[in-house]
């Protein structure tokens, strides 16, 4: 596997082309462009600010609620957004597999990338909202976010490698990718607090592991506070992840181009 990612650095600059086209499609001839990597994110926390501020009240204790949301909903829409482009980004460049040899991972790798200058974008949003609202910054706890989005990283990884690799040989794996991840939505704090979630199930609730990584991204930026051991559970999983997804994509690589 060292190995592996020695020859995927050595094509970095591949990777950096093939994400700068990535990017180019996404958004050529759209009239807002890069706007849209913030627009998507804040029509959701809007509807989710007025339903559940207005209609079905959720406590956030002294955290604005639109800022408490956005704050989990950026690196989700990330995750999400990533995962699905991933999936697709073999299967919809066959042509060049069958026919030229390169790192096949650069494909999927590529695909994540453009969405990681998506959640840049979003970012800069949030950053808006928390100076809005007054949030003081935590500088000891924003020395973590790097750790908290390489984790987060990883784990998009090894879902997206691994995805790429399993639409290769079922294309179907896209629909039902589709559908675990508003399932996963649902099943991670982004539009309600971990202290909504029962007690006795929380042990189990944090084997998600989008669960620690989000309650990490809002200890460092809305509480003022070092993430907590969710976190390195979160962690822990995440590179275990990785280090499946990766191993399978490396393992089925090699009869790809036999599969059309």
């Amino acid at each position: 596997m060292i190995d592996d990612l020695k020859r995927l650095i050595d094509s970095r600059e591949l990777l950096w082309a093939w994400t700068g086209r990535n990017i180019k499609a996404r958004y050529q001839q759209s009239v807002l462009g890069w706007l849209w990597a913030i627009l998507q994110p804040a029509a959701q926390v809007v509807i989710f600010t007025v339903i559940f501020t207005l209609f079905v009240p959720v406590n956030t204790g002294k955290t604005p609620y639109i800022l408490f949301s956005y704050a989990a909903l950026a690196p989700w829409a990330f995750l999400s957004s990533a995962i699905v482009d991933m999936s697709t980004s073999v299967v919809g460049n066959m042509s060049l597999v069958t026919k030229i040899y390169f790192s096949r991972e650069v494909l999927p790798v590529s695909a994540m990338l453009a969405r990681l200058m998506d959640l840049g974008v979003a970012t800069g949003l949030l950053i808006v909202i928390m100076v809005y609202v007054k949030v003081p910054p935590y500088p000891l706890g924003w020395l973590f976010l790097p750790l908290i989005l390489i984790t987060q990283i990883l784990l998009v990884l090894g879902i997206g490698l691994a995805s790429a690799a399993a639409s290769v040989f079922y294309r179907d794996v896209q629909s039902v990718l589709s559908l675990v991840v508003q399932l996963w939505f649902y099943a991670s704090p982004i539009i309600y607090p971990v202290s909504a979630v029962p007690e006795r199930f929380r042990a189990a609730y944090f084997l998600n592991p989008m669960a620690g990584i989000l309650e990490a991204y809002r200890d460092v930026l809305l509480y003022g506070r070092l993430p907590g051991t969710t976190f390195g559970v979160a962690s822990a999983i995440s590179v275990c992840v990785f280090l499946v997804g990766y191993w399978f994509f490396k393992r089925t690589e090699f009869v790809f181009a036999d599969i059309v």
